[in-house]
């Protein structure tokens, strides 16, 4: 490489560099605005979690006081004092306090706070199904079979949480009819589902035998 070659490639560079600084010159204040977000970003991410996880802590050592208490009417008092920030911990709440008050006898209270619960759009399913499942057991007394069965129909759906649950109470409202068969075709009907867990499996099975049924056996008694 010749002297003036070198030269060239030496000016060359150099503009280069020239340039490079004028653009760190021109926008480099972009590059760090990002930094500064990115950094601002994280904190307040860490901020917001640590925030979340103390109330979270604080909630749940209420409810723990609330339930140290002697009876369960004062038990429902202390939880009725308790805040909820989120839907969940709302639904959390209405469900031990109502909890409590159906085991202090008040029943229509506790039925109430339930429905309460289940009618409350912002909850997750999980908790709605769980307060209307709850909220029609403590109505046995109360409603008739048919009217608690249309209760647990509206909990058999696809896809809903207490689906087998509500299964089996619906056909416990053909035995309270007197009505066994439409029973044991609900119960050997379940034995089939792929959502059974063994417990479940068990107590289904236990049921058709008291029933006078044969678990595992099929409905023979619609065949002539």
């Amino acid at each position: 490489m010749s002297q003036s070659d070198s030269f060239i490639d030496e000016v060359t560079e150099e503009v280069r560099r020239d340039r490079l600084f004028a653009t760190f010159r021109r926008y480099g204040w972009i590059a760090a605005v990002v930094v500064v977000v990115i950094v601002a970003g994280a904190a307040w991410y860490e901020y917001t979690r640590a925030e979340r996880e103390a109330q979270a802590e604080a909630f749940g050592d209420a409810i723990l006081t609330a339930l140290e208490q002697g009876e369960p009417g004062e038990r429902a008092a202390a939880l009725d004092a308790i805040g909820a920030d989120t839907p969940d911990a709302a639904a959390m709440l209405g469900l031990t306090r109502a909890a409590e008050m159906a085991r202090s006898g008040d029943t229509q209270g506790a039925v109430d706070e339930l429905n309460r619960v289940a009618e409350t759009g912002e909850v997750p399913v999980v908790y709605r199904s769980l307060a209307k499942f709850r909220a029609l057991a403590l109505q046995a007394d109360t409603l008739s079979p048919a009217e608690r069965r249309d209760g647990y129909q509206d909990l058999a759906g696809a896809g809903s949480p207490l689906r087998l649950l509500a299964l089996e109470q619906i056909a416990m409202t053909h035995v309270e009819e007197g009505n066994p068969g439409e029973a044991l075709a609900q119960l050997r009907d379940m034995q089939e589902d792929a959502g059974m867990t063994p417990d479940l499996l068990r107590r289904i099975s236990q049921l058709i035998v008291v029933l006078g049924g044969t678990p595992g056996e099929a409905d023979t008694t619609q065949d002539g």
